[in-house]
């Protein structure tokens, strides 16, 4: 996989996050994976397609989730509900609408689909052998997030 198409994501996220919340994620070593795979309790999956295409996970724990989700809302979340879950897919939509962007102006036009939230732990998503390479994001005074990035250059289509 490209590191074009990694980059944008993390460099979106920390404008996300330091927009949205006022909190400056720390990034730390990548890592591959050889194929999409999350062992985080919250996950917001979002597609991409265009002239790039595949998957992206966001995974975080519940913890993390509910304290992202309290600075979102501007009130505490008690229980990961409805709204909870709806802040944190937003959040999901906002970075990776801001990565299509970005990869939009390396000349990789690309969209995104509506994120879907998945709850639960060692979850693998099927991404046709394309490899992960993962963004650790460590959120100070909230917790870690991580990013999954599978995609890969759309092949050219018969005529």
């Amino acid at each position: 996989m490209k590191v074009q198409y990694v980059s944008p994501f993390a460099e979106a996220s920390v404008n996300v996050f330091e927009m949205l919340i006022g909190c400056k994620p720390e990034r730390g070593s990548l890592s591959a994976r050889p194929q999409m795979f999350t062992s985080q309790q919250i996950n917001i999956v979002c597609g991409i397609t265009g002239r790039v295409e595949g998957l992206v996970i966001y995974g975080m724990s519940m913890i993390t989730a509910d304290k992202i989700a309290s600075k979102m809302i501007g009130s505490p979340v008690v229980t990961f509900d409805q709204l909870a879950a709806s802040a944190i897919a937003e959040l999901g939509n906002m970075i990776s609408g801001h990565s299509a962007s970005l990869l939009a102006a390396e000349g990789y036009q690309c969209d995104i689909t509506p994120p879907t939230i998945i709850r639960g732990t060692n979850v693998s998503v099927t991404t046709l052998d394309i490899p992960a390479i993962v963004i650790p994001m460590s959120l100070p005074e909230i917790g870690t997030f991580e990013i999954n990035v599978s995609l890969q250059e759309r092949l050219a289509q018969a005529a």
